[in-house]
């Protein structure tokens, strides 16, 4: 199996396959109303819908980092207060995060294993650690979403 199979593997069990860790965004998310995601659980916390915009503005970077552009993180890192709060607004979102895991699975399908080595000029890290870093930023965020849901 080629690398971009693995690391395509281990993003699409994060998400909603059969992960080592035994949570996925998908099961996680599912069952949590447009209420609860908004829900501030405390003044200095995010709430899982600002999490949830997170992450999907970050996959969206580093995706176009891997496809080749020079992007700019905004100062907010992509952590922008919820304007519209309606359930469907947050069924948006949640179509948002799976659009973009749709887009990664397409990216990753005709991934060439030699492009892991070339730099993305953003961090002069290379493409394999962008990549991996994003499957551990969804998997350090789930983990924020999963202790925020307890809480709710």
């Amino acid at each position: 199996m080629s690398e971009s199979k693995r690391v395509s593997n281990l993003y699409q069990s994060i998400y909603n396959g059969n992960p080592w860790l035994e949570v996925t965004l998908a099961d996680t998310l599912k069952d949590v109303t447009a209420a609860q995601a908004y829900k501030k659980i405390n003044p200095n916390l995010n709430t899982i819908w600002e999490i949830v915009n997170h992450l999907i503005q970050w996959r969206r970077n580093i995706l176009r980092r891997v496809q080749g552009e020079i992007i700019t993180t905004p100062d907010h890192n992509y952590f922008v207060p919820i304007l519209d709060s309606s359930e469907p607004a947050w069924e948006q979102s949640l179509q948002s995060l799976a659009k973009s895991q749709e887009l990664w699975s397409a990216c990753l399908s005709d991934f060439n294993d030699a492009d892991f080595e070339k730099i993305d000029h953003n961090n002069n890290h290379n493409f394999y650690e962008d990549i991996h870093g994003i499957i551990q930023h969804d998997v350090y965020h789930l983990g924020q979403i999963v202790i925020l849901k307890k809480l709710l």
